[in-house]
């Protein structure tokens, strides 16, 4: 019998999960052109949740000013992501393991529209003043926080249901580092708004595609707090994500106190995060085909480190913008590679537990560190009785001294990459199921395993 491979998902059937003799005729797994304009959907949502997220941080005492607030207020701007994070992601990576890709991205995606909408009419001078500017920008904030729970863990549900093993984890890198990218959101999030998203392709890329999610939620998470290489995961890893989350918050205000200009903490935060997706890039693209996540996180893990100690000195430093602007370069390049690593690090520990509840929990960890951290950063932060050279305004921060609080960050970076260089060793256990699977449909008559796509 004569297969013609390039039968589209309809000829195959729409059903989202075909049966035996179905993925038999059809030479074993498949997977689909269009996964490709749903990961770019996901890119582009990511991508506007992170603009909305971070917009303040590279200005703070700009916005203070403007604001009248405070700079812990604006500060609280992006902090807010995290305090919103820890209740609800329990109910978004439910959804997204329970009900599925398009339902959690669609809502995701109006939320964010509908928050981005109170932040423009927060500046509207026609609205009474008792509404305007931070009361209402703050309400704005919350929503896109609240959409950010769940868009956050869709790169690993998504790699996990449509591609085949060899790209999971450069479709993991590709959406997550989109939230560190930069782009027009506004028509992203009306197109995430509209599309009928597919939540599963008609026949699985992979072995464990078809098994995904055969942990039931609660019991899922039971499994994770029992497995004690994704606990120290999510302990190290959560703590490395507090790091990246304070020091991209409290950037400007760093480098302020000693004579930075704000348009210099800009570049510099620019330039980590533009090198962190180019790190990102090469160390996605050699995971999937080396498989050696546990040594490329461990290897990054510690390079990070050093640049993050690096810069705890030289930020102290005036007059030092080539080495500044370097070791930012470095910090990102590093740092941000991990994360899509990591996230595919939580799957292999735990499989066969749910994608987004392995990633979901690993983030929520990132989030409750984060404020831990960023309360105990700032409680750190001393007077300074003259600051001369100080370019942070008038915006509260002009006699604050970070550094303490940037050799602390150091600090807390440099535990948690120990704990996890020396602590942490897992196997495979999706590769190790899928390699089974591998050996099993061999033996099988009739069935192939190759990966066609359509």
């Amino acid at each position: 019998m004569e297969i013609n491979w390039d039968l589209g998902p309809e000829e195959v059937g729409n059903n989202a999960d075909p049966s035996q003799e179905t993925k038999n005729l059809l030479g074993g797994f498949k997977v689909y052109k269009r996964r490709w304009f749903i990961l770019s959907v996901v890119c582009m949502l990511n991508c506007s949740n992170a603009v909305i997220w971070l917009s303040f941080a590279p200005v703070a005492n700009l916005t203070a000013r403007y604001l009248g607030a405070s700079l812990d207020q604006v500060n609280w701007l992006s902090l807010v992501y995290m305090v919103v994070a820890v209740p609800f992601c329990f109910v978004t990576t439910w959804m997204l393991d329970t009900l599925g890709l398009r339902i959690s991205l669609i809502l995701g995606s109006w939320l964010n529209m509908v928050g981005s909408g109170l932040r423009f009419l927060s500046i509207l001078n026609s609205l009474p003043q008792s509404v305007r500017y931070f009361p209402l920008l703050m309400g704005g904030q919350t929503l896109c926080a609240l959409a950010q729970t769940l868009i956050i863990f869709s790169p690993t549900k998504l790699a996990a249901l449509w591609f085949p093993q060899h790209q999971r984890a450069t479709a993991n890198m590709i959406a997550s580092m989109c939230k560190s990218g930069i782009c027009w959101w506004g028509s992203q999030n009306q197109r995430g708004c509209w599309l009928g998203l597919g939540g599963r392709p008609p026949s699985p890329p992979s072995a464990s595609a078809e098994s995904s999610n055969s942990e039931p939620f609660l019991q899922g998470i039971k499994l994770l707090l029992m497995n004690r290489a994704y606990m120290i995961l999510l302990l190290c890893m959560g703590s490395g994500i507090a790091v990246f989350t304070c020091f991209s918050t409290v950037l400007d205000q760093i480098l302020c106190v000693k004579g930075y200009s704000d348009e210099f903490a800009g570049i510099c935060g620019a330039l980590f995060i533009l090198f962190g997706v180019v790190g990102a890039a090469f160390l996605g693209f050699y995971v999937d085909r080396s498989k050696k996540f546990i040594e490329a996180t461990k290897l990054g893990m510690s390079l990070c480190a050093l640049a993050c100690i690096g810069f705890a000195v030289v930020s102290q430093l005036r007059d030092q913008k080539a080495a500044v602007a370097v070791l930012c370069s470095l910090f990102g390049f590093f740092g941000f590679s991990l994360y899509p690593v990591a996230m595919e690090l939580s799957v292999e520990s735990s499989y066969p537990v749910g994608e987004a509840s392995s990633s979901g929990l690993l983030f929520i960890s990132g989030q409750i560190q984060s404020i831990i951290y960023m309360v105990i950063l700032q409680a750190l932060t001393k007077p300074i009785a003259d600051s001369p050279f100080s370019t942070c305004g008038t915006g509260g921060s002009q006699g604050l001294s970070w550094r303490v609080p940037v050799l602390v960050m150091a600090g807390l970076w440099s535990v948690g990459t120990c704990c996890f260089v020396l602590f942490f060793h897992t196997e495979y256990r999706r590769l190790r199921a899928e390699a089974d699977a591998i050996i099993t449909t061999e033996t099988e008559p009739g069935r192939s395993q190759s990966t066609r796509e359509t």
